[in-house]
């Protein structure tokens, strides 16, 4: 190689892997990988099914554990998922009533934190424990969802507004999967809709268009016309596309939307007024580092003139969205493992509109603070200032 070459060779590289890997990110607003998702919003971290009455069910926020449990009364609750006492996760105890119970001292807890019950508390003992953390909690559409930030906020913030998935012309197709990655390459995947290629074994050869896009401080939408271009596509993609059931070579217009810090798309066909499906997700990290999420997707189908004809070809749909997931999935975590490998993002980006979702992703995250795994810490008092159970909320809430 000449000294040209080489030259040459290294102003290509990315500036992080020059001048002791500091990322091009540092010089532009920040890593977008090290800003973690805004807790004061609703994220689901459950179904509802997998909630079974009378049990309890581990999940998890961005690195704080959180203990579900279905009372008797069928009610859902939240807490954080350790015992005050010895640090046991309560998702394994056992449910009484409205009370969830730890399987180790048999401390019960009821569904706002407190402590009701220690079974063999001598009297006269003064530095009891109240109890651990509560998260405002609801149940919606098919899935649990938490309020994981300021619980202040959570009677101000509102759930997404769904009225498709309760219509009786739509049956709803719900997805939960773990995908190896920060949240942001899942946004940017699904609005960037010339990743298509990727897809060609199962959509066979499509032409993505952008119709137009835009952006304000919370949001980026784009419009897409989707022209079939020949090739072998599976039979799921046809019943979804264009006329839906009776299938069709005719465009579809595709529109996405990032409104922090859900996702949307809808596909309507070129010369019909309603979408013919629209997706609803949203990503919600489960480590502290968030490099994985958790994807719940709620993709509700306008159903065909024909009675019965969207149930014959629900199993073909639901192989068809999985196979595309799963090439979306492997993408995507390539894409946090790159990340991993060179100790930042390297990203060459050229479309203006994945520029703009990383600024919104930006502005309305909050940073990951280094060693910010501390979890657990209650919320509410106890007799001993020096419990672990009374630590401030400062301690339990990073980047606020």
């Amino acid at each position: 190689m000449t000294g040209t070459q080489q030259a040459g060779r290294a102003a290509a590289q990315p500036s992080a892997a020059r001048g002791g890997r500091r990322t091009r990110a540092a010089r532009t607003g920040g890593d977008l990988r090290r800003i973690g998702i805004a807790p004061d919003f609703w994220y689901p971290v459950a179904t509802s099914r997998s909630v079974r009455r009378g049990r309890a069910h581990a999940a998890s926020f961005a690195g704080e554990r959180i203990a579900l449990y279905r009372g008797g009364s069928g009610s859902v609750y939240a807490l954080e998922d350790r015992c005050a006492h010895r640090q046991v996760p309560l998702s394994m105890g056992v449910v009484e009533g409205e009370v969830l119970r730890c399987c180790y001292h048999a401390w019960a807890y009821r569904g706002n934190g407190r402590i009701s019950q220690i079974p063999y508390l001598p009297k006269g003992v003064k530095d009891v424990p109240r109890g651990v953390r509560a998260y405002p909690a609801k149940e919606r559409y098919g899935l649990v969802w938490v309020f994981p930030g300021d619980p202040e906020k959570a009677a101000r913030a509102p759930l997404p507004d769904l009225p498709q998935f309760a219509s009786p012309r739509h049956r709803t197709m719900t997805f939960s999967r773990t995908v190896r990655c920060h949240y942001s390459f899942m946004h940017e995947n699904l609005l960037d809709m010339n990743h298509q290629f990727l897809h060609r074994s199962v959509l066979g050869r499509i032409q993505p268009t952008l119709l137009g896009h835009e952006s304000g401080a919370d949001f980026v939408e784009a419009r897409y016309l989707f022209t079939p271009a020949g090739g072998r596509k599976d039979r799921g993609a046809g019943l979804l596309s264009a006329e839906g059931i009776g299938g069709s070579s005719s465009p579809d217009v595709i529109t996405i939307r990032t409104q922090y810090p859900y996702q949307t798309l809808q596909a309507v066909p070129e010369k019909a007024d309603l979408p013919a499906f629209s997706l609803w997700v949203a990503y919600v990290p489960e480590d502290a580092e968030q490099r994985t999420n958790h994807a719940y997707g709620l993709l509700m189908i306008e159903k065909p003139r024909v009675p019965g004809a969207l149930h014959a070809a629900w199993p073909l749909i639901r192989r068809f969205t999985e196979r595309v997931f799963a090439q979306d999935r492997m993408a995507v975590e390539a894409e946090q493992r790159a990340w991993d490998e060179q100790g930042g993002d390297w990203n060459q980006e050229v479309f203006p509109l994945i520029k703009d979702v990383r600024g919104v992703l930006r502005a309305n995250g909050v940073p990951i603070e280094p060693g910010a795994a501390v979890h657990g810490a209650s919320s509410l008092p106890c007799a001993d200032a020096g419990d672990r159970a009374c630590a401030p909320a400062a301690v339990r809430h990073r980047g606020q």
